[in-house]
């Protein structure tokens, strides 16, 4: 099946000929797996509530109707073993998509995941491969407090042998997973959980996304904002409110952290000449830090102001809505950190 890199205008509608339709970003990703199912038999999902309940936000529903339980496969409550499993099933040749329903629970798999999948191609001399997917979620603000709203993709970012995907359109979202499920390297994909409801317009006919192409959600020229998962909503509302007070904000999507698509970031902040990373996980050691550093790098001499960040807090995520809220990049945030680097304050 054909490629599809697209570049989205504002509206975050992909910019490609054919027939569309508006989804929630939910509807796509189960639009996606129903194809992949069906287009490949080795394909399976296994999880805690995959199969009756359709996962705790019924992204799910209806698979096991289709499919049964033999392949949408309701798991006992083990992250260690849902992982063991489907690196074991991927080895012998199946296609597992497994669901680890919240990213904190991803300690709890890490050396299936970190010591097994990501090492089993390289330590058998490329005998084996691990065409494994790990759906997982991130994000704060859905008021589940310290232990169910944390954004870690930067852990599985930092490992070798590991692609990392983080939609953040409907587009996106279906487009990235359908590749993720066709790849013969372990994937692990995070769907923000506060993006489920998100509309937008997707395709009719198959299509991919390859990994590793940014999009530019948003053409500017004074400043660029480069944002993951839920955090390109939010930089796409700071464009808007930065345009009214005439600073024309470029926003990227890096769609992938692994592999990266490092010249496109580089480019546009050569263009625009400042930069503001933005990203949900944890600033400290996080993802913001290692594109910030990648940009400064490479754009350094078209810079007029250093690359700035803005990440969640380095605070264990509070239960009280208040105080949630403060923890991760806003709207005003990123409006006011844009407005001192292009010095209008």
């Amino acid at each position: 099946m054909p490629s599809v890199a697209s570049n989205q205008a504002t509206t975050g509608a992909p910019a490609q000929d054919g027939q569309l339709r508006e989804m929630t970003m939910g509807q796509a990703i189960r639009e996606a797996l129903a194809e992949e199912l069906r287009r490949d038999p080795l394909v399976f999902i296994m999880g805690e509530d995959v199969a009756e309940a359709g996962t705790p936000f019924k992204v799910l529903s209806g698979l096991v109707e289709e499919f049964g339980p033999q392949r949408i496969i309701d798991s006992p409550i083990s992250e260690a073993g849902i992982s063991g499993l489907g690196v074991g099933a991927a080895m012998t040749g199946m296609r597992p998509v497994i669901d680890i329903m919240f990213g904190d629970f991803l300690g709890l798999a890490m050396d299936q995941i970190v010591n097994q999948a990501a090492k089993v191609h390289y330590m058998s001399g490329g005998k084996l491969r691990v065409p494994l997917v790990i759906r997982t979620t991130l994000g704060a603000t859905r008021r589940t407090a310290a232990q169910h709203s944390q954004s870690l993709h930067a852990w599985v970012s930092h490992i070798p042998g590991l692609k990392v995907a983080l939609p953040s359109t409907p587009y996106d979202a279906k487009g990235l997973l359908k590749t993720a499920i066709r790849d013969e390297n372990p994937v692990v994909f995070f769907e923000d959980k506060m993006m489920y409801t998100l509309k937008g317009q997707v395709p009719v006919d198959d299509y991919t996304i390859p990994f590793g192409v940014a999009d530019i959600k948003r053409v500017g020229s004074d400043i660029t904002l480069v944002a993951t998962s839920s955090m390109v909503q939010i930089a796409l509302a700071a464009a808007e409110q930065l345009q009214t007070l005439g600073i024309s904000a470029e926003v990227i999507d890096p769609r992938t952290t692994f592999p990266l698509d490092a010249q496109t970031l580089i480019a546009s902040a050569m263009k625009t000449s400042r930069a503001i990373v933005i990203d949900e996980g944890y600033e400290q050691y996080g993802v913001t830090a290692e594109l910030a550093a990648i940009i400064a790098d490479g754009a350094f001499y078209h810079l007029d102001a250093p690359v700035k960040r803005l990440g969640a807090m380095n605070v264990p995520v509070p239960f009280s809505p208040v105080l949630e809220d403060q923890t991760v990049p806003t709207p005003p945030a990123v409006v006011a950190l844009a407005k001192t680097l292009c010095g209008r304050v």
